[in-house]
């Protein structure tokens, strides 16, 4: 089932989110973030973004957003789509039914356009953007460094208008 976030969700997404920190490339945090820093970070984007969360037999296994791409204001009309899928929970398309309902959700506001921003190479990720018609737009090298190592950075854009 998908649904929007409740903020009794925070710490199953809290635990699938700092998976990805301690042990992944796919965001560039570098500390795992504390519950109290992360219901900042939840409450700031769910009070102006679609946040929906993939539950299974009462089991959060994974989470998707939009959120704003840059401050200034003429970046309003561009999101930027963030989706984590529980690491034990890979290959079951729960990235994708995120997505498709987050696509569905988005569209229903004034979006122009929606970017995905990945740390690459990302396999799945690129094929997930793709398999929505995404298309990469830039390669940023060398712009990230964790782990002691530089890491590259892809986007992924849709235009959901002309």
């Amino acid at each position: 089932m998908i649904r929007p976030l409740h903020i009794n969700d925070a710490e199953a997404l809290l635990a699938i989110y700092n998976y990805y920190v301690l042990n992944t490339a796919a965001t560039f945090d570098i500390e795992p973030l504390t519950l109290n820093k992360f219901l900042e970070k939840l409450n700031s984007i769910a009070a102006d973004y679609p946040f929906i969360v993939y539950e299974e037999d009462n089991k959060i296994l994974g989470f998707a957003y939009a959120s704003k791409f840059r401050p200034k204001p003429a970046y309003n009309y561009t999101v930027e789509f963030t989706v984590y899928v529980k690491h034990t929970e890979h290959g079951k398309q729960i990235g994708a039914k995120l997505y498709s309902k987050l696509l569905e959700l988005v569209k229903e506001t004034d979006a122009h356009t929606v970017l995905g921003v990945l740390t690459i190479p990302n396999v799945a990720s690129i094929k997930l953007h793709e398999k929505f018609g995404f298309k990469q737009v830039a390669n940023l090298e060398a712009v990230g460094k964790k782990f002691g190592k530089w890491h590259n950075v892809g986007i992924w854009q849709l235009r959901l208008k002309k």
